[in-house]
């Protein structure tokens, strides 16, 4: 997936959005633990004896253990995440800086510059990916290969990506200097920069593939989703939509009500999007609001093995009413509700409570028993669909709990070669992009493409790097080659956005999403008969 491969060379964003997000917020510990507990006096002992042990053992390991013990680091970092991790992979403790992370992120804003950064892989040295469009370092100047070198005549080039973020925020209105190395420049150069509200916006693409038929990317579930969806739907022209294609690929969740309320844009009023429950809560169904135009269409959703929580509830709900055609991989398999329990001394608590079912009833949950955290995220997978969980959706289809979502027509992208996967491992469209316009205008003209000349620059460029490859190579790969160099050039001469939107008209699995859209318009025709009949029988 062309548009989401950049990303890939730098972070590994899945497993720390995972972590980071939980179904929704909950009540303080105090007031969550006087409303639910019920515990026998037995049990009561019980839990007294394991503190006492508990302590018994933290003396010992304070007063003997080789180096000065940090409390913080013994319990926030040890005892109460080990505990954590014997219940499931999603319940999790936060420390004060990881809590009001967590905050920021859910929120869809922060205040401070407005670029992504990571390091270089290299020096490791931390250096600029990518400005959003607009914002005070995108406005500055500042383009993707920078290296980081002064903040506010501080030299951070050994520090690491994380702190470099943190002093790059602050207050609205504030200032900082920043210094960078850049390619081609004898001299480092400063830029003085505004801190401003940098918006997260989950909604990050929304725009015409081709006439009637609107794309739309949810990167994840924040308290702001639901409006971005509307807004966007609005600015498109929801009555005008003739066919629509939500990508969720990526997603790995975020909060619950807002899940509900994205699925629910497009279902009829009353129906129910998602159930819950769990040992201390009473079953709750949440419903659909319907609205005017969105039930109108027909709709492609594209999901892959990286689309969690929030996006299944979303995925699930409109396949479980036979709303949507869903596209590609089998989906995470992400069943379990968090709360998130704010806690003394600025930390959080998400803590598995409830088990999530689709419309139809089936749990999604993939089983981890047995299995380690990483190979819970990232490793290979079987897909296991439950035998005693079979559903069906509204028009009768068979579907099945236990595995994620299944999809309804399975899309395997393209295996790359060697050459292909040796050019992206070694960042080779970021460098010669950076190393282009080092001595190049960063002005092209709009639906700028490479060139021939630009290709043969290219092609020697990957030569001095040193990827091994025979013109055979090179010929086949051509095209390829071409579209992710456009892309990536984008990034610079256009903006960070546009470079995505070029990536999405790129994307073989989004032409596919097209191509399926009358199976999706064929599943809304019977649901709108079903319905029909049904109001018909009532009368």
């Amino acid at each position: 997936m062309s548009s989401h491969r950049r990303y890939l060379l730098f972070v590994p964003l899945f497993l720390t959005a995972c972590v980071l997000f939980g179904g929704k917020f909950g009540p303080t510990v105090f007031t969550a633990s006087a409303a639910q507990r019920n515990i026998s006096p037995t049990s009561d002992d019980d839990l007294k004896a394991s503190i006492e042990s508990f302590t018994k053992i933290y003396d010992v390991v304070d007063q003997n253990y080789a180096d000065k013990l940090s409390p913080d680091k013994a319990i926030y970092k040890g005892a109460i995440p080990g505990m954590l991790r014997t219940l499931d992979p999603h319940s999790n403790f936060f420390d004060p800086k990881e809590f009001a992370g967590l905050r920021e992120e859910q929120h869809g804003a922060y205040f401070g510059v407005g670029m992504t950064i990571g390091p270089q892989p290299r020096t490791g040295k931390t250096m600029v990916i990518h400005p959003f469009g607009g914002t005070p370092a995108y406005r500055a100047g500042l383009r993707p290969g920078d290296v980081l070198l002064e903040i506010n005549d501080k030299r951070v080039d050994t520090a690491t990506s994380t702190e470099i973020a943190d002093m790059l925020k602050g207050p609205k209105g504030t200032k900082v200097q920043v210094v960078v190395g850049r390619e081609g420049s004898p001299k480092p150069l400063t830029f003085n920069l505004v801190r401003d509200e940098i918006p997260r916006n989950s909604v990050d693409e929304a725009f015409w593939v081709k006439p009637g038929v609107a794309y739309m990317r949810i990167q994840q579930f924040t308290e702001t989703t639901s409006k971005e969806v509307e807004d966007n739907l609005k600015h498109l022209g929801e009555q005008n939509i003739k066919g629509l294609i939500l990508d969720l690929r990526e997603n790995p969740g975020g909060l619950l009500q807002e899940g509900v309320a994205v699925a629910g844009h497009w279902l009829d009023r009353g129906q129910v999007v998602v159930s819950h429950k769990g040992r201390a809560y009473a079953e709750k169904p949440y419903l659909a609001r319907g609205s005017q135009y969105g039930e109108s269409y027909p709709i492609v959703v594209l999901v892959n093995r990286y689309s969690a929580s929030a996006a299944e509830i979303v995925a699930g709900a409109l396949q479980d009413h036979d709303r949507a055609w869903i596209l590609g991989d089998t989906t995470f398999g992400k069943g379990l509700v968090q709360t998130v329990y704010p806690m003394s001394d600025n930390t959080g608590l998400a803590l598995t409570t409830q088990h999530y079912y689709t419309p139809s009833g089936r749990l999604i949950q993939r089983d981890y028993s047995n299995l380690s955290f990483l190979d819970y995220y990232y490793g290979k997978r079987t897909q296991v669909n439950n035998p005693m969980d079979v559903k069906q959706t509204d028009l009768g289809r068979v579907v099945y709990g236990g595995g994620g979502i299944t999809p309804d027509e399975k899309y395997e992208a393209p295996k790359m070669d060697p050459f292909e996967l040796a050019a992206l491992r070694k960042n080779s469209f970021f460098d010669f992009s950076a190393f282009y316009f080092s001595n190049h205008s960063t002005k092209l003209p709009s639906n700028w493409a490479p060139d021939e000349n630009l290709l043969n620059d290219f092609h020697d460029f990957l030569m001095k790097k040193g990827i091994n490859f025979t013109e055979a190579d090179w010929t086949r790969d051509h095209s390829w080659l071409r579209d992710e160099l456009r892309q990536e050039m984008y990034v610079t001469a256009f903006s960070y956005e546009d470079s995505l939107k070029i990536g999405v008209q790129q994307d073989p699995e989004v032409q596919k999403a097209i191509v399926a859209m009358p199976e999706a318009a064929k599943l809304l025709a019977m649901s709108k008969n079903r319905y029909e009949k049904q109001r018909a029988s009532l009368r």
